[in-house]
């Protein structure tokens, strides 16, 4: 079943970021039950806050389940990631992601590496960034594989990072490791700059997997985002052929709002489980 999710960012220097509730993630989470949501997606500063949150109550006292943990503050506030010219700093950022990992574990949940992946530059070429990158995934997919959690690879445009910005490119790398722990990300704000159909980039994403992973799925989360990184229907994609992609696929993922918080966190919030029920609607009981 496919279900839906909204973001909590709970890193200052992410106050325009494209998140629907900043700062207070007791009333996100009310917020986000009132109106309907299965889950959060949590954006926090490192996993000792999320473990200061009482995430384990606040989640239960709103019937809510953790979707998934992003890492992006690891780059944001610390300037660590996976393909950094030291070694020391990739072996920094192996460590941030892997006590989210730790965290989301105690909740039967995922972990997103988005721009802690970072950037081939003169310094490190392109072959030698994505070496390193396929090595600090398959670190962490193992971590992950072992604590039953996933890693979700996030591909993101060309103005964010230059190693995979298409799904078909990161699905023949996630398509190579012998785990299936390590999943693709789906954001469609990044789809909707990078790819020529959106729809068919998803089914063709699981077409590889078919091939290199002997059938087990490869998107495993995707970002519900308009073209204008505001909620759906506040832009112009069609999603009408994208929820019919990811019910073609049997995706039973989460479809979370990593979107801005416009007009307003509450009216963004309402946009997106509205879209929510239009294009992938609960049977009736």
């Amino acid at each position: 079943m496919i279900r839906s999710a909204v973001t909590i960012c709970l890193v200052p220097e992410a106050a325009a970021g494209p998140f629907v509730f900043h700062g207070d993630c007791a009333a996100a989470c009310a917020t986000a039950a009132r109106l309907g949501f299965d889950a959060v997606e949590i954006f926090a500063p490192d996993a000792a806050a999320v473990k200061a949150l009482n995430l384990k109550k606040l989640l239960g006292d709103n019937g809510l389940s953790l979707a998934a943990l992003g890492t992006g503050a690891g780059f944001l506030q610390r300037h660590l990631t996976l393909t950094s010219p030291s070694a020391t700093v990739r072996a920094e950022a192996v460590n941030f992601v892997w006590a989210m990992i730790d965290v989301a574990a105690e909740f039967g949940s995922a972990v997103i590496v988005g721009s802690m992946q970072g950037r081939w530059t003169r310094e490190v070429p392109r072959e030698l960034a994505r070496s390193y990158l396929t090595e600090a995934m398959f670190l962490l997919g193992g971590a992950a594989a072992t604590l039953k959690v996933k890693v979700f690879y996030e591909p993101l445009n060309r103005y964010e990072t230059n190693l995979f910005t298409t799904l078909g490119d990161a699905a023949e790398i996630v398509g190579s490791f012998p785990l299936p722990s390590i999943e693709l990300l789906a954001d469609l704000f990044h789809m909707n700059i990078e790819e020529r159909d959106i729809a068919a980039a998803l089914v063709n994403a699981e077409s590889i997997a078919d091939e290199r992973r002997g059938g087990w799925p490869i998107v495993g989360h995707v970002h519900f985002a308009d073209s204008n990184r505001r909620a759906a229907g506040f832009g112009h994609t069609d999603f009408a052929p994208i929820a019919a992609a990811l019910r073609e696929m049997n995706y039973d993922g989460y479809v979370s709002a990593e979107v801005l918080p416009w007009p307003d966190a509450e009216a963004a919030a309402a946009q997106t489980i509205a879209a929510f029920r239009v294009h992938f609607p609960r049977p009736v009981s």
